[in-house]
């Protein structure tokens, strides 16, 4: 069924949920509040409360492909790039059929029906906890499993079960050792001591999870990612050694490969989205969070032929969320052309964050010098679009 990793579990509470309940408390789970549900806390930390009836517990690992295995194209172009767990179909359409398969296949073996529940990143189950429990690797310093013979590039999934087997141990070594490439290579610092995560600033979060503004303190850290992050896995030495290049075969990199051409994706329509990415995770964020993904890239990417694209964006697109990145992002490439067409959108825009990034935008050096500037709502030092462009306010 393609789990190169099976390992079996008891069906104690967890115990690390102290652990959870301080994360959780200094808000590093974001805009995630499914997590913090009290129903939900509780049936992470102890499986009887999601099956009464549970015993152990099956956990199962299937691998996608490895990131090193397709480089960035080197054609000069300006490429966005997408996690290796997305470049084919969605892990929850692919695994939840061979989980409902091995389900029945079990309960032929024993000859009657196992009460059960299972889950594949759809639950509220401390997946790599119990996974480590099981002896499929150890925590690693990202906070990802690792396990010593395949690396970190791998799916988890476990199945709950109403019956008694016996049971896995865990390894006995923390392989991280003095390693710290992971805390050190990412971008936005997100990894946190005690090996969690502080997901307001991941990567992954932002592009994926995230349904709203991007921070404009984490934008440019974003670098060329239109959708998760592989950072903190492609530094680590146990990836580099012992993942193999190709996962399972339903995770290789559909039609259009792995990476996005940014200029063209700027002006991908709904249908072209919609067909682009079918059954695909990145369905996740929508078109406006991937549009708004594409738009800090081309940012961040300081090439002047985005310029182009974003400004049809900002010019035309529905959504106020890629326009008003795409205003950022034409403040940070700066130019003539973008000037004028920041202002353009200043005196049409409706929205009064996107009006904010524009303003905002107007007033980097790249873009406006004291000369150019006019007085307007955009640009005048108080803000107060009451104020007009009248030389005469009464005073004088």
């Amino acid at each position: 069924m393609g789990f190169t990793l099976v390992g079996v579990t008891h069906a104690q509470p967890t115990d690390h949920a102290d652990v959870f309940q301080r994360w959780l408390a200094a808000g590093h789970h974001g805009d995630m509040a499914y997590l913090a549900a009290e129903r939900a806390v509780q049936r992470r930390a102890d499986p009887r409360q999601i099956l009464p009836e549970c015993q152990c517990i099956l956990v199962l690992g299937v691998p996608y492909s490895n990131p090193a295995s397709i480089p960035k194209p080197a054609d000069g172009r300006s490429w966005g790039r997408m996690a290796a767990f997305a470049w084919g179909a969605d892990y929850h359409q692919v695994l939840r059929p061979r989980l409902s398969e091995l389900m029945a296949f079990i309960e032929e073996q024993v000859g009657h029906d196992v009460p059960n529940r299972w889950y594949t990143d759809s639950g509220p189950v401390a997946e790599r906890e119990l996974a480590a429990r099981a002896g499929l690797g150890w925590i690693g310093k990202n906070s990802m499993l690792i396990n010593p013979e395949r690396g970190s590039y791998f799916l988890l999934a476990e199945i709950l079960l109403g019956i008694e087997l016996e049971p896995d141990g865990p390894l006995s070594i923390d392989h991280c050792g003095a390693c710290t490439r992971c805390l050190e290579a990412c971008p936005t610092q997100c990894i946190l001591p005690d090996r969690t995560i502080d997901a307001a600033r991941c990567i992954s979060y932002l592009t994926i999870e995230m349904k709203g503004t991007v921070p404009r303190q984490l934008r440019t850290q974003t670098q060329d990612w239109v959708f998760g992050c592989d950072i903190c896995q492609e530094v680590c030495p146990w990836n580099e050694r012992f993942a193999g290049a190709a996962g399972d075969p339903a995770f290789a990199p559909r039609e259009g490969g792995p990476w996005v051409d940014v200029p063209t994706g700027l002006g991908i329509t709904t249908n072209v989205f919609n067909k682009r990415f079918k059954n695909s995770p990145v369905q996740r964020p929508r078109r406006r969070g991937f549009l708004r993904n594409l738009t800090l890239a081309a940012g961040n990417a300081g090439d002047l032929e985005h310029v182009p694209a974003l400004i049809e964006l900002l010019r035309n697109e529905i959504e106020p969320l890629p326009r008003g990145h795409a205003a950022w992002a034409l403040g940070q490439l700066g130019g003539q052309a973008a000037r004028i067409a920041l202002e353009a959108a200043g005196e049409s825009e409706a929205d009064p964050w996107v009006l904010e990034e524009i303003r905002i935008a107007l007033g980097k050096p790249g873009l406006v010098t004291p000369a150019e500037r006019r007085p307007n709502l955009l640009t005048h030092p108080d803000g107060d679009k009451n104020r007009g462009t009248s030389q005469h306010d009464g005073r004088s």
